[in-house]
C-alpha cells in the first residue's frame, strides 16, 4: 500500500525580530564588514526562532562540546512537541509507530534524539529507528523516501522528525561574507510528519535526487572547535539553475504530469535568490512561491525542517504538490505528493 502523509506538527522556540537581531547583536559582531547590513536587509527574513538569543547571550566563543550539551537540552522538548502534534493530527498513539526517523545536522549525542524521544513519548521497545545526520537543508526529502519505503514494505506507520538548532552555531566575527549570509538566514525549528499505509491524505508518489559533485565545495558545513561553520558560495543559485528543470521533469514524468499540473510548490527557501532561480527555471508565477517566501519571512531558513513547514502550510491545496530542497553536495532532492 502507498505511504500517505496523515499528520504534521511543528515546535518553534522564541521568536526573534530580524531588525532587532541586527541592531542588538550582529551590527556590532560584523562592524568591520561593510556589506553586512545589506545582507541582513536583503535576506527575505522578518522574524526567526532561536533557542540561543544573541540579544541575551553571546555563544560565539563556546566550545563544540558546550554547544552539543545545549543542543540536547533544547532539542528534546521541541522534538517531543512536534512529534506529539503530528501523531495527534494523524489520530495515532506512540505505540502504533513502527519506524521513527530523525534528521538533524546541528547537534549530535549518543544516545540520540531518536532513542531519548522514543522512550519519552512511549513508543514501543521494538521500534525501528533511523538517524539521518549531516545532510543539511535537503534531509527531509530523503527522510520521507526512507520512511515511505518502510511504510509500503511493512504496512506500519512511521514518523519523521527534522530538528535543527542553527542558533547554537553562531561563529566568532570574521570578514567572510558567507558567514554573514548564514547568520542572516538561519533559524531554529522542529517539524514532524506521520506516514501511514493506504490512508487518506497525500501519498508519496515519487522522489528524485541529483548531486553535482563537481561543485561540492560550494556548500559546506564543517565541524570546528567552535561549533559548526557554514561555507556558502554565491554561485549556488547558478548551479541549481542547471539542474532544477531536469529534476522536476523527471519527477513529474513518472506520474504523467507537467509543471502546469502542479497545484502546490513547497520549495525550500534557502534564500530569495534560490526561490527566484526555481521560479524562473520552471516558468512559475510568483504566486506559486508565495508560501515558501512567507515561511522564509516568518521563520527563516530552518535547514531540514523548513520544507516540512512549507508543506504543512500547503495542507489545504487540492492537487499534486512538489516538495523540493537543496544542500551540500551540491544536491537537489524533489518529492511528488498526490491526493490519496
Amino acid at each position: 500500500m502507498s505511504a500517505v502523509l496523515t499528520g504534521a506538527g511543528r515546535a518553534l522556540p522564541a521568536t526573534l525580530d530580524q531588525d532587532a537581531a541586527w541592531e542588538g547583536f550582529f551590527a556590532g559582531h560584523y562592524a568591520g564588514v561593510r556589506a553586512a547590513r545589506r545582507v541582513f536587509a536583503g535576506s527575505g527574513v522578518r522574524r526567526r526562532h532561536t533557542v540561543a538569543n544573541p540579544l541575551d547571550e553571546d555563544i560565539s566563543g563556546w566550545s563544540t562540546g558546550a554547544r552539543m550539551q545545549r543542543y540536547v537540552q533544547e532539542a528534546l522538548p521541541l522534538g517531543k512537541q512536534a512529534v506529539a502534534a503530528a501523531l495527534d493530527e494523524a489520530g495515532l498513539a506512540p505505540g502504533d509507530v513502527g519506524l521513527f526517523a530523525v534528521a538533524t545536522c546541528t547537534g549530535y549525542a549518543t544516545p540520540g534524539l531518536d532513542i531519548r524521544l522514543a522512550s519519552d513519548l512511549g513508543m514501543p521497545p521494538g521500534l525501528q529507528r533511523l538517524l539521518i545526520g549531516h545532510m543539511g537543508c535537503y534531509a527531509a526529502i530523503p527522510g520521507l523516501a526512507a520512511v515511505g519505503d518502510y511504510v509500503e514494505a511493512r504496512s506500519r506507520p512511521a514518523v519523521l522528525l527534522c530538528c535543527e538548532l542553527t542558533s547554537l552555531h553562531v561563529q566568532p566575527p570574521v570578514g567572510e561574507l558567507d558567514q554573514v549570509v548564514a547568520h542572516a538566514l538561519f533559524s531554529d525549528a522542529a517539524a514532524a510528519v506521520v506516514l501511514e499505509p493506504g490512508a487518506r491524505g497525500r501519498r508519496l508518489a515519487g522522489v528524485v535526487a541529483r548531486t553535482d559533485s563537481s561543485t561540492a565545495d560550494h556548500m559546506t558545513w564543517d565541524v570546528t572547535d567552535l561549533g559548526f561553520r557554514m561555507g556558502l558560495s554565491p554561485r549556488v543559485p547558478d548551479v541549481l539553475s542547471r539542474h532544477v528543470g531536469d529534476v522536476v521533469d523527471e519527477l513529474l514524468a513518472g506520474a504523467g504530469l507537467r509543471v502546469e499540473d502542479v497545484a502546490g510548490w513547497a520549495v525550500h527557501p534557502g534564500g530569495p535568490r534560490i526561490l527566484d532561480v526555481v521560479r524562473d527555471c520552471l516558468g512559475l508565477a510568483e504566486a506559486d512561491l508565495a508560501t515558501s517566501r512567507h515561511v522564509l519571512a516568518e521563520h527563516g531558513n530552518c535547514s531540514s525542517a523548513t520544507v516540512l513547514l512549507v508543506l504543512e502550510e500547503l495542507a489545504g491545496v487540492d492537487g499534486p504538490v512538489v516538495a523540493m530542497a537543496f544542500g551540500p553536495g551540491l544536491t537537489l532532492y524533489a518529492a511528488l505528493l498526490l491526493p490519496a
